[in-house]
């Protein structure tokens, strides 16, 4: 069987951790799409295994979760009734973070619903060896699947968007149904939160990365998942390189050496070779 050389498989790798659809990646790297396809999920099986097996025993004093919608195939209002959840339609990855070394600790590809939530938060407290303060948003499945995961060894606040509209405005583009941003109370759900960081800044800043490091999550466009397991190999990738590969501007190193999980920067061409 022929097989790449590794600089081309770095290559196709490196496309695809900046933001490259498959399709670009193989105009560029002057290789198939099958290829492209095939060496993202050998390397996406690699991440995969590679994630579980080093992001334990997290000394963590702040956590922030947030959920980000995708979609694989179709859309939930394009997608047959007996397809969705599984093979097509609508799918939320949920992720969460250590707001001091950036490090992405867990994350959950699921529908939006309270089974999601638990998944997320039982995974994030295996991966912690101290009590944190957790900060979500106001999603009421959180609040359940928080108390299930961690018990009362955790902090847990809310941050609740508050939404309405403008009396004052009239145009056109202010009367659509969408509502406007109008601030956010910090609520307290369990222990003692420390109130100064009652926030899901980092994460919705994540929320960005992934849309920008993964040219699948953009929106508006051709570029969305065709099947579910690729899309997982593929935020499996991302995570890895996001957290052992990427040197984070403000930290000057990459997340994962903050946390203490690594002595050096990670190449492409080791993550390469996490592939099976």
């Amino acid at each position: 069987m022929n097989r790449l050389p590794i600089s081309k498989r770095v290559q196709i790798i490196n496309l695809l951790v900046e933001g490259m659809s498959l399709r670009a990646t193989s105009r560029i790297a002057d290789v198939s799409i099958n290829t492209v396809t095939k060496l993202l999920v050998d390397v996406g099986k690699g991440c995969l295994d590679f994630h579980d097996a080093t992001v334990h025993h997290i000394k963590s004093k702040r956590v922030e979760c947030d959920e980000i919608w995708s979609f694989v195939y179709s859309k939930n209002k394009n997608t047959a009734e007996q397809d969705k959840g599984h093979k097509a339609g609508d799918v939320w990855t949920w992720v969460g973070i250590d707001r001091e070394t950036k490090l992405v600790l867990s994350w959950y590809v699921g529908n939006r619903d309270a089974e999601s939530a638990y998944e997320l938060m039982k995974d994030i407290k295996s991966r912690l060896r101290t009590r944190a303060q957790m900060t979500t948003d106001g999603f009421k499945p959180y609040l359940e699947a928080v108390s299930e995961a961690f018990g009362s060894r955790v902090d847990f606040a809310q941050l609740v968007k508050i939404y309405g509209t403008n009396a004052e405005d009239n145009t056109t583009e202010s009367n659509d149904k969408r509502k406007r941003y109008k601030g956010a109370k910090k609520v307290r759900v369990q222990g003692k939160p420390d109130k100064k960081y009652i926030s899901t800044s980092m994460i919705e800043r994540q929320n960005l990365t992934m849309r920008m490091h993964m040219r699948r999550f953009t929106r508006k466009t051709n570029a969305f998942s065709k099947k579910v397991e690729n899309h997982c190999l593929a935020i499996a990738l991302h995570f890895v390189y996001y957290n052992f590969a990427k040197i984070h501007t403000s930290l000057r190193v990459t997340p994962a050496m903050e946390a203490g999980l690594a002595k050096d920067i990670m190449t492409l061409e080791e993550i390469v070779r996490l592939a099976k």
